[in-house]
């Protein structure tokens, strides 16, 4: 066939014109002159198509990924092979070079480009609503009909701090901007609501207790209208405490142990123990607290009685010989706690 272009008539045709012509005016890629990047100042996320990304990204590995995106190939080209390289960097402005080879119709070809990547800093809105201290989730870190004691303010203190932590891996708005100290206990104010769910769920693995969700109107979307929520979780941690006494269903016991969701309590009067559902918490009642607990001495045994000096009137106390006291020796102290005018032993 004849090329209209040079008169050739012995190479190969590509379309109406001969493949040397085709490829004066070829290009295998095409690539913008001028790219600009919006770019979180404080995160380094990157806006995509109208979505910030929430990977932490180089601000190198940014350029090269601006560049790849507005690549575009020639559905002609075959195994090409695309170089990027950044020449320089100039404030906000990258000068990058783009070298590609490949083939296009069994000829071998290179050609270069030269692209500008601007990258403009602004602010994601996490990071601007983390700037203006905003939080989705209130944790109330209350006692049950007690006061909280220093110990366990530190204690939730770090189980917080811990939480947010392990979170702030997967979510962005795992922070505490305001920790509110009241009179009747913590709130810990967190960015995100299933962040403050862990929390919540964190106190709760600690201390035992109760959790409960309150939903609050704050406001109304304008867009779409609906109802803006925060939600305030309440963590209330039980009245008793390890070593204190409680009766439950009409048993009177002293607490064992205390977890997420049970706590085990053994019986005064026998070795029975209890695992009782925290759920329950609202029908224990604390009768006894562990600073209650004193020492007595014992003054004499018999196969019926134990015998034991009141340390309030130093009066002879008998008590039923039971056969966990078996092993007690006359002038060993005990403990013991006064429960409704009566004195149980404890071993």
């Amino acid at each position: 066939m004849f090329c209209p272009e040079c008169g050739s008539t012995d190479k190969e045709m590509v379309g109406d014109i001969c493949i040397d012509c085709f490829l004066k005016e070829f290009q295998m890629i095409e690539i913008p002159k001028n790219i600009e990047v919006e770019i979180c100042s404080h995160c380094n996320s990157k806006l995509e198509e109208g979505k910030w990304s929430d990977e932490f990204i180089p601000e190198d590995e940014i350029i090269y990924r601006a560049l790849e995106r507005n690549i575009k190939i020639a559905d002609e080209v075959s195994n090409e092979i695309i170089n990027l390289e950044i020449d320089q960097i100039k404030g906000t402005i990258a000068e990058c070079f783009v070298e590609v080879t490949g083939e296009v119709h069994g000829v071998g070809i290179e050609e270069t480009h030269d692209s500008q990547v601007k990258i403009k800093k602004t602010v994601c809105p996490t990071c601007s609503k983390i700037q203006a201290g905003y939080y989705e989730t209130v944790i109330q870190f209350r006692a049950d009909k007690r006061e909280i004691k220093a110990e366990e303010y530190a204690k939730a203190d770090e189980v917080v701090e811990r939480t947010l932590i392990k979170q702030a891996k997967v979510d962005k708005l795992a922070y505490c901007p305001q920790i509110a100290k009241l009179k009747e206990g913590y709130d810990y104010y967190i960015g995100s609501f299933k962040t403050g769910k862990k929390v919540a769920e964190a106190l709760k693995e600690e201390f035992g207790g109760i959790i409960k969700e309150s939903p609050r109107l704050i406001s109304e979307d304008k867009s779409t209208g609906k109802g803006l929520y925060r939600i305030w979780i309440s963590v209330r941690i039980p009245e008793f405490e390890i070593s204190d006494f409680i009766r439950y269903e009409g048993k009177t016991m002293q607490v064992k142990s205390i977890s997420k969701n049970s706590l085990v309590a053994v019986e005064i009067t026998t070795p029975k123990k209890h695992n009782i559902p925290m759920k329950n918490m609202e029908a224990i009642e604390l009768v006894k607290k562990a600073e209650d607990i004193e020492t007595a001495s014992i003054i004499s045994k018999s196969p019926q009685f134990i015998q034991i000096l009141d340390p309030v009137d130093y009066s002879a106390v008998d008590l039923d010989m039971k056969e966990e006291f078996a092993d007690l020796n006359v002038g060993e102290e005990v403990n013991l706690i006064r429960i409704d005018n009566n004195v149980y032993l404890l071993i």
